[in-house]
């Protein structure tokens, strides 16, 4: 190390230990994260990219496990979102503000945060490039970048967000206008979509036609109004014992359901969504809506395109059980951004956390991993305002239930489980790294069998 490698180092520590004093303690975490920043560096013993709900986990459990001071998070936006929320911010339940805080508030004190976005990965030369041209190394690489959505590839968006009856609430910038244009429903089709390419969150598309047409029924106007499920996909949900029960509540709720469509255009000036039919390639048709919420088309973040790192479709290359990339043993993944066959959730990430920080710990002792990762993921399927079914299942679509009752049934309990308890344990747990999933629980409640 240089002398001023050293002298760096040392007033850092002067620093810390500054902070310690009485009355320098209720430092806010914007200071506590400038403090942190007193020694910059181009090289971390552990990186990590993206500070979503992987990224900010990962942090948490690898700064317990090689220091603060050797870990550092690129991630560009001030605001951190429980976007599971938004589903209820949608339809009125929630408001958009409880979902969100500073980053600064959630990345750990004393890891470095690296404002910035992630322009190349080198993991040839275990080093990335920001958006400023500079370049970090690192050990150990654990990328957490998410998903990028495209609503430019649907002709006519985004610009039709400035029209009303049109939501999506899988932004911050159209979910409350979700709850807007159900709010001014008066008579027609509300239609809701689902693209042709993987999603975070697969149920949340039907989530918000659920509560819709609960909150029609309740404001008197549901006989003025046709329900449409218009996916391109060739089932309700992929999970048969979770697709039966919800398959009773539309027939007992009359909306219709047409698979196989996918949105490719909306004239919102018209009020009006071009359908295409996946069976009959060509053929499209033109719905009239007073209601629509878009999901829109998603897929890999722009630097996982073409990278060494990724697969032919852009995904980052892991291994299922491990999480290990398939190539660079000194490089991880976490989250939506990967290529593992399982639903994008928050719950995914949260059981993935806990394998990943066993595969990461055996590798830095230079052995094979063995905790394996079983494809674990949870979809709280909002049916209403007080009734959820708990779907939770494994890589097989096989039901992976915590509970030893059959949560295919709609319950108010999972309702204040999605509402209020999940939350909580979001920020207080699955941030702080101390949050892994239910197993331990379904372990105890099953005796041991599951």
């Amino acid at each position: 190390m240089s002398n001023m490698g050293v002298v760096s180092t040392c007033f850092c520590v002067r620093s810390f230990v500054h902070l310690l004093r009485p009355g320098v303690q209720k430092m806010g975490y914007f200071q506590l994260h400038t403090a942190s920043r007193c020694a910059a560096k181009n090289h971390y013993e552990v990186l990590v990219l993206g500070g979503g709900s992987g990224g900010i986990t990962m942090s948490a459990r690898m700064k317990r496990k090689v220091g603060a001071e050797n870990v550092a998070i690129v991630e560009p936006h001030e605001k951190h979102y429980y976007q599971p929320m938004w589903t209820l911010v949608g339809a009125g339940a929630k408001q958009l503000a409880t979902s969100g805080r500073p980053t600064a508030s959630v990345i750990p004190s004393g890891v470095k945060w690296i404002k910035s976005t992630v322009t190349e990965l080198d993991p040839d030369k275990n080093c990335i490039r920001l958006a400023d041209g500079k370049k970090i190394s690192y050990k150990y690489l654990i990328i957490a970048l998410g998903l990028q959505l495209h609503y430019e590839k649907i002709k006519g968006l985004p610009e039709g967000f400035n029209y009303p009856k049109i939501g999506s609430n899988y932004s911050v910038h159209t979910v409350e206008k979700t709850w807007k244009a159900l709010q001014d429903f008066k008579e027609g089709n509300a239609i809701f979509t689902f693209p042709n390419t993987p999603v975070k969150c697969g149920g949340a598309p039907q989530k918000i036609m659920y509560l819709s047409e609960a909150y029609l029924r309740k404001t008197g106007k549901r006989s003025k109004a046709n329900i449409i499920f218009n996916t391109s996909l060739g089932s309700i949900f992929t999970v048969q014992k979770y697709a039966n029960r919800l398959l009773e509540i539309i027939k007992a709720r009359n909306i219709v359901v047409n698979y196989k469509h996918n949105l490719i255009e909306v004239r919102a000036d018209k009020q009006e969504a071009v359908f295409e039919n996946l069976d009959t390639p060509g053929v499209t048709e033109v719905y009239q809506y007073e209601m629509l919420h878009v999901t829109p088309p998603m897929g890999p973040p722009d630097v996982l395109m073409n990278s060494p790192v990724s697969d032919a479709a852009g995904w980052l290359d892991i291994n299922n059980e491990s999480l290990q990339h398939k190539k660079y043993h000194n490089v991880f993944g976490i989250g939506d951004c990967t290529n593992l066959p399982t639903s994008k959730t928050a719950a995914a990430i949260a059981a993935q956390s806990a394998v990943l920080d066993k595969t990461v710990s055996s590798v830095m002792k230079s052995q094979l991993p063995t905790k394996k990762y079983d494809g674990y993921t949870s979809c709280p399927i909002v049916t209403g305002y007080n009734s959820v079914i708990l779907a939770e299942f494994d890589y097989n679509a096989q039901p992976l239930e915590t509970f030893p009752i059959d949560q295919s049934k709609e319950r108010l309990l999972m309702y204040y489980m999605k509402a209020d308890i999940m939350p909580f344990l979001y920020w207080n747990g699955l941030l702080k790294g101390y949050w892994g999933g239910p197993a331990p629980i379904r372990k105890l409640l099953h005796l041991g069998l599951k």
